[in-house]
């Protein structure tokens, strides 16, 4: 059985798959490719109720939320501020569990702060390069000369992982969705509305959503349909001021506030390609397994990537506790590859609304109240929002086939 295990990646899913395998006897040590950490990096998220969920079984869950704005409704609107309809935004649990609103930075710092309270090794500048496996061990090659020794190896390394290069190199690519996405933070703006509702505005020529965060501060992002993915020297040339130009033309013809907000808002993070990237045949090689981003993509749209990133890590867990490590990683997949698949094609949906020409913007307006009715009801969402790990429960090898 599996006594210790090397993690690549300190995002999300590295430090609670090192939680959760303490939390099951089995010592862990994450490296990453970074020098230091990422403390301040990066906009703001959300982190559905299933994967508040998952966290719960590590005792996590309350330290999250502490840092996260609860946002269980939300409200689409389209270029003219017609409300579309106003609903839950997912599923609120029976316990009170909602979706969170939490900046990036916030839960990387807490995840990174319980995981070393609780014993969690964390090395930087560790950019893997190379994995050796023999019959009972797993050797990982660093860039800078050094190697690590491990009984188990988990690629949690995103979706550009080296471990998923090496130990799949044929598996399907990151898949550019058409969109782009930015995000900022204004403040000194004042906006009539509740705190617990995230706004989303279907434009004319891009897609803006918000979140009233306090009397005159509000978290945004926006979204700018473009067939062709920019390449790195087209994004680098998309400076602070460019990109505040370009968002108060693309919302121009719309209602407020998408514009008003863009116009008194700090410097916006970086504009990326969203991506969605579909998991391999098999996400594990011998003593080798993936993880969140590393194994499968959702598109930012289904507000699901930390979520089963975080679903992940603490399954993985439970199989390793369990069975045998070649058990355990069928395991491990086999609970995991439908919901996975699901929800992916789920936000490619979400995605194709996001980009709508003028005809489907005339269905989509006209449907939306219609399908949201149905789609959105607590009962349709119980399989995406309501999942729930039952960590204790014991794993059998018959969840290879599930």
């Amino acid at each position: 059985m599996t006594q210790n295990a090397l993690i690549i990646g300190a995002g999300v899913a590295g430090p609670v798959a090192a939680m959760a395998l303490r939390r099951v006897g089995i010592d862990a040590t994450i490296h990453e490719a970074y020098p230091t950490t990422a403390h301040g990096v990066g906009a703001f998220m959300g982190l559905a109720a299933n994967g508040q969920d998952a966290l719960a079984a590590l005792d996590l869950k309350d330290a999250v939320r502490a840092i996260g704005i609860p946002t269980p409704r939300m409200a689409m609107l389209n270029a003219n501020g017609k409300v579309l309809a106003e609903i839950d935004n997912g599923l609120t649990l029976a316990n009170g569990t909602s979706n969170l609103t939490v900046r990036r930075a916030d839960l990387y710092d807490v995840l990174h702060a319980e995981a070393v309270e609780r014993g969690v090794r964390i090395e930087y500048g560790k950019r893997l390069t190379a994995l050796t496996q023999s019959a009972d061990s797993v050797v990982a090659q660093f860039d800078d000369g050094t190697s690590a020794t491990g009984d188990i190896l988990i690629g949690a390394d995103g979706m550009r992982s080296a471990v998923r290069g090496i130990i799949a190199p044929g598996a399907p690519k990151p898949e550019y969705t058409g969109l782009l996405g930015t995000g900022g933070y204004a403040r000194g703006i004042s906006l009539p509305g509740p705190r617990d509702v995230m706004y989303f505005v279907f434009g004319r020529r891009g897609f803006f959503g918000y979140q009233i965060t306090g009397d005159d501060e509000v978290w945004w992002f926006a979204n700018q349909p473009a067939p062709a993915e920019p390449t790195a020297a087209e994004l680098a040339g998309r400076t602070p001021e460019w990109s505040k130009r370009l968002l108060t033309e693309l919302f121009a013809d719309d209602a407020p506030p998408a514009r008003q907000i863009v116009e008194v808002s700090d410097d916006n993070v970086d504009w990326l390609p969203m991506h969605s990237m579909a998991a391999p045949r098999t996400w594990h090689q011998g003593r080798v397994v993936l993880i969140g981003d590393a194994a499968h993509v959702t598109s930012p749209s289904s507000g699901q990537g930390a979520s089963l990133a975080i679903e992940d890590a603490v399954t993985l867990a439970r199989c390793l506790r369990d069975l045998p490590d070649a058990a355990a990683f069928a395991s491990y997949q086999g609970l995991r590859a439908d919901r996975v698949k699901k929800i992916h094609a789920s936000a490619k949906r979400v995605n194709n609304s996001k980009a709508a020409g003028p005809v489907g913007r005339v269905f989509r307006d006209l449907l939306t109240p219609v399908f949201l009715k149905v789609m959105a009801s607590p009962k349709s969402l119980q399989w995406l929002h309501g999942h729930h790990i039952d960590f204790e429960a014991p794993v059998g090898r018959s969840a290879a086939a599930a």
